[in-house]
């Protein structure tokens, strides 16, 4: 069994990786609406991995004992007045998703859980890819995206991308 506080602090992790899921749904919308095709496909692929990453943390619950109370999924209720705005507002929650493992990574040291550090160094890991990645599509978006043709180029570079399942991280 895990330590209740660590557990806890897992179980709102689910709750909060399920609404990363919605709102990167909802910035897939928003440049779907725009006929931003690419980057709704990119937004929609982050969609899924953090679906799956709360569908991990839950794996981990299971396998350790632990019972699962899912909590409400508030909705993002994001407006947007250009397209570079939901490229800033995913960087950001991407840190504060980061913010919250290393929380949940800093308990689990203070308690001397080794199995859910273990757990956890995929997602410290995947949380520098993941802050990597939302800050370099604001990067790509400062450069290319204020012209029509750099923008149209941007947005077919961000359709390439393909959805890749996570690794099995039972623990």
């Amino acid at each position: 069994m895990l330590n209740k506080e660590i557990a806890a602090k897992i179980t709102d992790q689910i709750n909060y990786e399920l609404f990363s899921a919605y709102l990167y749904l909802d910035i897939s919308n928003y440049y779907a609406d725009n006929n931003l095709n690419g980057f709704a496909n990119w937004f929609k692929i982050q969609a899924q991995e953090e679906r799956d990453h709360a569908m991990l943390f839950m794996d981990y619950m299971l396998n350790n004992g632990e019972k699962i109370q899912l909590k409400d999924i508030k909705a993002p209720n994001k407006t947007y007045s250009d397209f570079r705005e939901p490229t800033v507002a995913a960087f950001e929650h991407e840190l504060k998703v980061t913010e919250r493992i290393h929380e949940i990574y800093g308990l689990a040291h203070e308690q001397k859980d080794y199995r859910t550090m273990q757990f956890l160094n995929w997602f410290v890991q995947e949380q520098n890819e993941e802050e990597k990645n939302a800050e370099e599509n604001i990067k790509k978006y400062d450069l290319f995206g204020t012209d029509a043709k750099g923008l149209y180029l941007l947005d077919s570079e961000l359709a390439a991308r393909v959805y890749k399942f996570p690794p099995s991280l039972t623990l």
